[in-house]
């Protein structure tokens, strides 16, 4: 007996118990990773949260040695995070962690892991306030096409004797747990990675970005940019849709009317003085170390350690040295400017502006518009690791339901996806843990890493079931 889209929903487990098996599963990685970290050379604990826990005792323990630089700093009689090497973060991170020192070690990580809860939780509200009613709208407005069947699951197009809202409930129930049994999500959470705190603030922008509410929106933008740089792309998506630019472009005037006019202009004023008075505050608490440290080391920062990116290699071959600088300088300027880091920035940016502005063009579309320009500024970055995968991946279960892509094209595409990564993967075991000299075939790998991934978001973008037959992409 074949089991219809209806059938397969009512095996489905409420939200409730979703969100209490995500919940235990994170207690209980945390739990094992104490006594893992006790009983093992190879740490379950991420380095980065050592660096974390560090800043924070350095805040909490001030000293001659240790001092917060900026104006307030020394009236406050409180530390640096700086004061740890490696620590790039803005001072909060250091500060939320605190209770490391006088609670528990792994508060942080119960933090984090709770941040990932939470990002599931106002997931599923979006999916059922926002996403999955408009994908019924669009659905009954659209004939049905062969390859939207295989969609059904999670679009509902088709009806079914379960109730609407509780079918919708279903629906986002399975969705959200795309994200919350990721395990990719889970464990970076559990070893103490940040990264869900900022998916948090991300997610709420978007939340109130789909409710049209600019202003939170804005307001919001600004604490994710100032907690990490990159979110600032997302504010290009939204001047389309803030401007009412929900038509295809008739010229230049009218995209340039779009993008800016008083409503643009004041949500681009309410984020840049969200973000530049959480800014001042840091800098008058701590001054030019935090400047420094958050965010102009990222501008001319040299990874020459291998990673994804193809620009681990260039920067190994010409990193630093006292030979290297001195033949520098001999060279023409067109030489000297590609070899920048700031030259890097070039195609991330157009990419990743680029498509902003091309795909905000509608609330609806905001969600398909974010997840480009992410994949972009990740697959196009000068340095790109594991971590990076979630800044994207956080947008896919509120576009899955916009997808019209076959089974085989999806397996195909997560193949891809997959394959790219183990083939880098064990070419970069050679190199750290064997030793041996395979830099030239790493990057060989991280070339086809790029490719595969740009293939991926092709098709992703032909298969998105958003915008009218006349203006897609």
């Amino acid at each position: 007996m074949s089991l219809s889209p209806d059938r397969i929903l009512q095996l489905v487990p409420s939200f409730r118990q979703v969100l209490v098996v995500s919940s235990v599963l994170r207690i209980l990685l945390i739990l094992y990773s104490e006594w893992h970290d006790a009983h093992s050379v190879v740490k379950y604990t991420d380095v980065d949260y050592h660096v974390f826990s560090d800043a924070a005792r350095f805040i909490l323990r001030a000293s001659p040695q240790n001092q917060a630089n900026g104006p307030l700093g020394e009236w406050l009689q409180i530390g640096s995070p700086y004061s740890r090497a490696t620590y790039r973060y803005t001072p909060l991170l250091a500060l939320l962690l605190t209770p490391n020192e006088w609670l528990h070690p792994s508060f942080g990580k119960y933090l984090f892991a709770g941040c990932d809860i939470l990002v599931g939780v106002l997931m599923y509200k979006l999916l059922l306030s926002v996403v999955l009613p408009d994908v019924g709208r669009a659905t009954v407005r659209r004939p049905p096409s062969k390859e939207r069947a295989t969609n059904k699951l999670v679009t509902g197009t088709d009806g079914g004797a379960l109730d609407e809202v509780r079918a919708r409930e279903r629906k986002a129930t399975v969705l959200t747990a795309v994200h919350l049994l990721n395990p990719l999500v889970f464990t970076i959470s559990t070893r103490g990675s940040s990264e869900s705190v900022l998916l948090l603030f991300v997610l709420s922008t978007l939340y109130f970005a789909l409710k049209c509410r600019w202003n939170a929106a804005a307001v919001l933008l600004g604490v994710s940019t100032h907690w990490k740089i990159y979110p600032f792309i997302y504010g290009i998506a939204c001047l389309g849709v803030i401007g009412g630019h929900a038509r295809v472009h008739t010229g230049w005037k009218a995209f340039l009317r779009s993008v800016v006019n008083w409503k643009t202009v004041s949500f681009g004023l309410v984020s840049a003085t969200t973000f530049a008075m959480l800014g001042a505050a840091m800098y008058l608490i701590w001054g030019y170390p935090f400047l420094y440290e958050s965010y102009l080391y990222h501008l001319h920062r040299l990874d020459h350690r291998h990673n994804f990116s193809p620009y681990f290699y260039l920067i190994y071959l010409s990193y630093p040295t006292p030979s290297v600088l001195s033949s520098a300088i001999s060279l023409p300027a067109w030489r000297r400017l590609l070899r920048s880091p700031l030259t890097s920035f070039v195609p991330q940016m157009v990419l990743s502006l680029g498509t902003g502005l091309l795909f905000g063009r509608r609330r609806n579309d905001l969600v398909f518009a974010w997840f480009v320009q992410t994949v972009v500024f990740v697959v196009f970055n000068k340095v790109c690791t594991s971590q990076y995968f979630l800044w994207y991946m956080l947008f896919l279960p509120l576009l899955i339901p916009r997808l019209s892509i076959s089974t085989g094209r999806v397996v195909t595409y997560l193949a891809v996806w997959v394959g790219t990564q183990a083939l880098w993967l064990s070419e970069a075991y050679r190199l750290e843990f064997l030793g041996q000299n395979v830099f030239f075939g790493l990057w060989l790998r991280s070339l086809i890493y790029v490719v595969g991934n740009c293939w991926v978001l092709a098709g992703i973008m032909e298969g998105y079931d958003g915008f009218p037959a006349s203006s897609r992409p």
